[in-house]
């Protein structure tokens, strides 16, 4: 899968102009009351039966070194990231797909934290934050997916402005001060600070802004294509990599029939590596298959150009795996000669 070894890194440790130093944090007082989403949460200690609701939530406690305080994850889009293998193996997987409400507080939690609004939100498909308040467990959304469902035919809503790192350096803080480990959400941020400013300074590009297209997933080759939004992580690592993203659209999980993904005249198409087998087409080699043997897709530039790149499908979502993500698209890129 790949290098992604400085994410785990010392206790207590960040990288400072490649230097090991030693990182403070004043430890938590009780109560905590953190706004989350528009939500007031308060909390009396740190939990000690926390639920992952979400791969981004549950890898995120697993860097902070939390497994013992761990009683469940789910909704994993991709297998856990190899050096967390251990530590993950300590904790209950109560599904790779959406977990019943019953099933998470069959696990007596007393601290659920969730990665996308579909896990906990007003249209979930497990629980809403009212759900959990009533029966009296804190509820923690990840800030990167705060976003408007409101008239969006899209359930995971739509992004008016461009995400950034910010809302996840927010959200390994946040964390860990509920947990109070903060000297190691301090250490995880300065680890990922100097991975995205190494990665800009490595990338130069060409004449032309690169443009993209991010291929989730599709249920079918005929069906329509779930893709990067405009403002999503996938434009963030098109934005990271000096170009831009092909789809122009604000919904975070946009639709679209590969009629107008070949009207957009992407010059690179991302496609991601799943490891949940909820289709075919989940598979990168299926992916590619259909973009090189399809009459009018293998008539694009792109697949006529072989400038096609392979991506974990979950640094699509905007997560800690996002960085990760943008490094695999550059160094393809960089070997396909698209990149200097």
């Amino acid at each position: 899968m790949g290098s992604f070894k400085s994410l785990v890194i010392a206790v207590g440790l960040c990288v400072a102009g490649g230097v090991a130093t030693p990182v403070a944090a004043a430890p938590n007082s009780y109560p905590l009351t953190l706004d989350n989403c528009g939500v007031k949460i308060t909390f009396q200690k740190a939990p000690q039966r926390a639920i992952g609701l979400g791969q981004n939530s549950a890898e995120i406690m697993l860097l902070l070194g939390l497994q013992d305080r761990m009683v469940g994850t789910a909704f994993w889009p991709s297998k856990v990231l190899p050096q967390l293998a251990d530590a993950n193996a300590k904790v209950k997987l109560l599904t790779v797909e959406f977990p019943t409400f019953e099933s998470l507080l069959a696990e007596r939690p007393d601290f659920v934290a969730a990665a996308l609004p579909t896990l906990l939100g007003p249209s979930s498909k497990v629980a809403k934050r009212e759900d959990f308040e009533r029966v009296g467990v804190p509820s923690y959304l990840s800030p990167s997916t705060c976003l408007d469902t409101k008239g969006s035919k899209d359930a995971y809503g739509s992004r008016a402005q461009l995400w950034s790192t910010d809302a996840l350096y927010q959200e390994i803080d946040e964390l860990s001060r509920i947990f109070d480990v903060a000297d190691r959400g301090q250490a995880l941020i300065a680890d990922f600070k100097a991975r995205e400013a190494a990665l800009r300074a490595s990338v130069t590009p060409g004449d032309r802004k690169l443009s993209y297209v991010f291929w989730f997933s599709s249920p079918s080759p005929s069906a329509d294509a779930y893709l990067g939004g405009k403002n999503g992580a996938s434009g963030f690592i098109a934005d990271l990599l000096g170009g831009r993203n092909a789809i122009q659209t604000e919904a975070e999980w946009p639709t679209l029939g590969w009629e107008g993904i070949i009207a957009a005249k992407p010059d690179v198409i991302v496609v991601a590596s799943l490891d949940r087998n909820r289709w075919e087409l989940d598979k990168p080699e299926a992916k590619i298959k259909f973009l090189t043997t399809d009459p009018a897709v293998s008539q694009l530039a792109a697949v006529r150009n072989k400038a096609i790149v392979v991506m974990d499908g979950q640094a699509m979502n905007p997560t800690v795996r996002t960085i990760y993500g943008a490094e695999q698209v550059a160094q393809q890129l960089k070997a396909l000669g698209l990149l200097k």
